[in-house]
């Protein structure tokens, strides 16, 4: 074969390394370089018999320059995917931007082009990994616990495991492809130190009830600012916290505490709720009883002031003619004392008018009689 020539070729002699017309090169490894004048011996011997006449003339190496021509000018078209944007590089250099469709760049080693996909959002887990389970023929997720176990604000240890969503910055694609050499492995970095520093911020209980979407909303800020900073062209879409729990060594107490914890909660809003109960109930009996205090003094004071007022139109009145408002007090306090009974008090100076044998409390008790009706003869 001509690739195993031992012969020099164009960058030197093969077998010793010797200089070539580009200077003392590197050491090769492998087979040596085949050499270029029998490489194109054999090319044109191979046109002859393609070629017509089987002789390779003028004519023939115009056809053949112009189809290399022709095929270099076209290997320049290139595809642009809707969810992509490509990057025209002059030289490595950046020169403009492609839109989604059919482009055209200058052929290489001119020009070349990249092709980020700046819509498609991805994803990075944190503190779990998902591994091919050969056994049950899926996936399984299994715990990193050197990126998932953080230190809280007070001193507590807590498994943290968490995905965060990103994309390529569609105004920053340029910063993307030039600016840093391995995207997944910074926003995983960046990621795992934002979250570590949020949680070192929290303490346990908050970090496990309540305090998730804060600590979320805290690192995917973080994130944003280092990354602006770095001027990586990433964009973070979301941060969500997967799983939080306390290592799995004390997992058990930890629940434990925790039902004590709800229990103790449980009874506290039990309690609540019945003094919610009496309490408003006792201030409405306090308060109707003091309404009705305040309904009897009212009461009594106003009855007093009436006997007080009755009493001065009395006295009034005896001081204009004492012996007939005496005569008239004692009269209305009999009539008072003996209205109810059924004895007749009469005057000493009218009792010559009336038969004293007469059994008038008897004819005052007596019923009326039955007109009769009339019977035969």
């Amino acid at each position: 074969m001509p690739w195993s020539n031992q012969g020099g070729g164009p960058w030197g002699s093969g077998g010793g390394g010797s200089k070539g017309p580009w200077g003392s090169g590197p050491q090769q490894s492998g087979p040596t370089p085949p050499d270029l004048e029998e490489f194109l011996r054999r090319s044109q011997d191979k046109l002859r018999t393609v070629l017509p006449g089987g002789s390779l003339g003028g004519k023939g190496l115009s056809i053949i320059l112009l189809a290399a021509i022709v095929i270099w000018a076209v290997s320049g078209f290139f595809r642009v995917d809707y969810n992509e944007l490509g990057i025209v590089l002059r030289f490595g250099k950046y020169v403009r931007e492609a839109t989604p469709g059919l482009n055209y760049h200058l052929p290489y080693p001119i020009e070349s082009v990249l092709t980020p996909k700046v819509t498609v959002v991805q994803s990075i887990p944190i503190g779990m990994r998902i591994v091919e389970d050969s056994r049950r023929g899926g996936t399984t997720m299994r715990d990193v616990p050197e990126e998932s176990l953080m230190l809280t604000g007070d001193e507590n240890i807590v498994d943290v495991d968490f995905t965060v969503f990103w994309r390529i910055k569609p105004e920053g694609v340029g910063d993307y492809l030039f600016n840093i050499q391995q995207p997944e492995g910074t926003v995983k970095a960046v990621a795992e130190s934002a979250m570590r520093e949020a949680i070192g911020r929290s303490n346990l209980q908050p970090i496990l009830t309540v305090a998730r979407p804060s600590i979320e909303a805290a690192v995917h800020e973080l994130m944003q600012t280092v990354l602006d900073k770095y001027g990586a062209g990433i964009l973070i879409t979301e941060v969500k916290m997967q799983k939080v729990d306390p290592p799995s060594q004390v997992i058990a107490s930890f629940r434990d505490v925790q039902a004590a914890r709800a229990n103790l909660e449980q009874a506290t809003n039990e309690a609540q709720a019945y003094a919610n109960k009496v309490v408003p109930e006792a201030r409405g009996r306090a308060a109707q009883i003091t309404q009705n205090a305040e309904a009897y003094r009212e009461q009594t004071v106003a009855e007093a002031k009436g006997l007080t007022a009755r009493f001065l139109q009395v006295y009034d009145e005896y001081k204009k003619a004492p012996d007939v408002t005496r005569q008239r007090m004692y009269l209305e306090t009999m009539e008072r004392l003996f209205g109810g009974t059924d004895k007749i008090i009469m005057d000493s100076g009218a009792s010559g008018g009336v038969v004293p044998y007469l059994p008038l409390d008897q004819l005052m008790r007596r019923p009326p009689t039955a007109p009769q009706t009339g019977g035969g003869r």
